[in-house]
C-alpha cells in the first residue's frame, strides 16, 4: 500500500516529523516577569499606572498589562485551564464566568486558593464580607474583589420636581409606583404609554436577580443549592410579572443596543432605572448632555424596614496555578487592589466604590456629583455597601438564568391572557413554573459527574 504514495507525499510527511521534532526540542524562553491579563480598558489604564510604580521597585519582576477581547481572554484562560496552554499570572474575571471556572473538582480549579492567604495575612478583614461571595465555592476564596456594585435607584429629578413628588416619601416599591404614578401616561395623544415608572421587563433577565436578591431570594440558596422555586421566589416573581405584564403594566424594557437604549433615557420613556455603581458611571460618561436631570436614592423595599439595596455585576482578581511567580504576583496583586490610590482613581473615572472598608474614609467619597444635581454619590454608595446580599456561585449559574427567564416570560403571558393584576391570583401559577425550572437546572446539574448529588 505504501508504494501507492508519490515522493512529494512521502516528502511532506518528513518535513513534518522533522518540523514537530525540531519544535519539541526548542527551548521555551520563560516569560519575563508577571503578566496581567485584563478585559476593561479603564481596569488596564489605572493598573498601568500601579504596574509603572510596581516595576520601577521591582525591575527583576516587573508587570505586563495585557488587555484582552472579553471573550477571547475568556476562552484562552479557560483552554489554558484545561489543556494547560500558557495563561497570564494574574487574571481578573467577571462574574458571569467564574462559574465555569467551578465546574470541576477543587483541586482542578486553575486559580490559587486564596482562603489561608486571607486568613494569614489579615487581608480578608479589610475587605467588604459579602464581596467574596461570587468568588468563592464550596468554602474556598479564589480571587480578590475588584468592587461591590450596591444597586440604588437613578430616577428623573428634573420630572419629579417638576410634577411636585416627593421621593421622601417613598420607603417600599409599593410607595415608589404610588407616588411615582402622575409621571406615567401617554404624552402625545395616540393611545400609548410614552413614559414608564421603571426600566425593566420579561426578557430583562439581568434584573430579576437584582429584585430576588434584594427580597432574600435567589437562584441559589447559602449552600450553592438551587433554589428557584423557592417561596421567596415565588412571591417576588409573581409580583414583577404584574409590573411587566397586564393591565398594571408599569415598566418599560429598554433595548440592548445601547445607542438606542441611550436615545429613549433622552427622551424620558422611563422615570426611573435601577442603577449599580457602574451604571452611574457609565450613564454618567455616555449622557452628558442629561446631566443635572438625574438623582440617586436608595432601592425601595420590599417591605418597611426591609433592605434597600442589591447588587449587580462584579470582577475579581485570580492569581493562576500555573504562574511561576506566584508569590511576587501576590504582592503585586494587594499593592493594587488594596491601595487608597487605585480606589481613588477607580471612583474617578467609572464611579465604582471600592470593597476595601479602610479606603471608605477617603475624601473623594463626599465630593459633590455634578452629574446627579451635587450629590456625594460615592457617600450614597458606600453607606450602603455592607448590605448588599450574598451572592452564592455556582457553574450552572448562566443555566438557572435561563430556566428563570423562561418561567418570567411564561408567567407574563399568563398575566398578559387572564388581565391580572393581582400578584396573589399569580402564586400557583408562578409555583408550577419554578417548579418546572428547578426541576429543569437539577437535570443539568445531574450531568456534571463532580458536583452532582448523589441519588436518592
Amino acid at each position: 500500500m505504501l508504494r501507492y504514495f508519490s515522493p512529494g507525499v512521502w516528502l511532506l510527511v518528513l518535513l513534518a516529523i522533522g518540523s514537530s521534532i525540531l519544535v519539541l526540542l526548542l527551548p521555551v524562553k520563560p516569560r519575563p516577569g508577571i503578566i496581567f491579563w485584563l478585559f476593561d480598558r479603564n481596569h488596564a489604564m489605572l493598573s498601568e499606572h500601579i504596574a509603572a510604580q510596581w516595576n520601577r521597585e521591582n525591575p527583576a519582576n516587573p508587570v505586563q498589562v495585557t488587555l484582552l477581547n472579553g471573550a477571547a481572554m475568556n476562552s484562552r484562560m479557560l483552554t489554558g485551564f484545561y489543556a494547560d496552554t500558557p495563561v497570564g499570572d494574574l487574571i481578573e474575571v467577571e462574574r458571569s464566568v467564574i462559574g465555569q471556572v467551578f465546574a470541576g473538582p477543587l483541586d482542578d480549579v486553575g486559580f490559587v486558593d486564596l482562603t489561608d492567604r486571607l486568613e494569614k495575612e489579615r487581608v480578608g478583614d479589610l475587605i467588604n464580607t459579602p464581596s467574596f461571595s461570587p468568588w468563592s465555592t464550596r468554602g474556598r476564596i479564589f480571587g480578590l474583589p475588584h468592587d461591590v456594585h450596591p444597586v440604588m435607584l437613578m430616577y428623573r429629578a428634573d420630572l419629579t420636581e417638576a410634577a411636585g413628588i416627593d421621593v421622601a416619601q417613598i420607603e417600599t416599591w409599593h410607595d415608589f409606583f404610588r407616588v411615582m404614578r402622575p409621571l406615567m401616561g401617554d404624552l402625545d395623544g395616540d393611545g400609548r404609554v410614552d413614559r414608564w415608572l421603571l426600566s425593566g421587563g420579561p426578557t430583562a433577565q439581568q434584573f430579576h436577580e437584582v429584585f430576588l436578591l434584594q427580597a432574600g431570594g435567589g437562584y441559589f440558596d447559602r449552600n450553592g443549592e438551587p433554589a428557584l422555586n423557592s417561596e421567596i421566589n415565588v412571591r417576588i416573581i409573581s409580583q414583577l410579572a404584574t409590573w411587566y405584564a397586564g393591565p398594571g403594566r408599569v415598566t418599560g424594557e429598554l433595548p440592548t443596543t445601547p445607542i438606542t437604549a441611550q436615545q429613549l433615557i433622552i427622551q424620558g420613556y422611563v422615570a426611573a432605572m435601577l442603577a449599580p455603581d457602574w451604571y452611574a458611571g457609565s450613564v454618567r460618561n455616555s449622557l452628558p448632555t442629561m446631566a443635572g436631570k438625574f438623582k440617586l436614592m436608595p432601592l425601595p423595599a420590599w417591605e418597611p424596614g426591609g433592605r434597600r439595596t442589591s447588587v449587580f455585576g462584579g470582577t475579581m482578581l485570580g492569581l493562576t496555578k500555573a504562574s511561576q511567580q506566584q508569590n511576587a504576583a501576590w504582592e503585586f496583586a494587594k499593592k493594587l487592589y488594596l491601595s487608597p490610590e487605585t480606589a481613588k482613581g477607580l471612583y474617578e473615572v467609572t464611579r465604582i466604590i471600592t470593597p476595601i472598608k479602610s479606603n471608605w474614609d477617603e475624601s473623594v467619597y463626599d465630593e459633590p456629583d455634578p452629574y446627579y444635581c451635587d450629590q456625594p454619590i460615592g457617600r450614597l454608595y458606600i453607606n450602603l455597601a455592607p448590605d448588599v446580599p450574598m451572592r452564592p456561585s455556582s457553574p450552572f449559574y448562566g443555566n438557572a438564568q435561563q430556566e428563570l427567564n423562561a418561567a418570567v416570560i411564561a408567567l407574563c403571558r399568563y398575566t398578559e391572557a387572564n388581565a391580572i393584576t393581582d400578584p396573589a391570583r399569580l402564586h400557583a401559577q408562578c409555583r408550577q413554573l419554578l417548579d418546572a425550572a428547578q426541576a429543569g437546572l437539577l437535570r443539568q446539574m445531574q450531568r456534571n459527574v463532580f458536583l452532582r448529588n448523589p441519588a436518592p
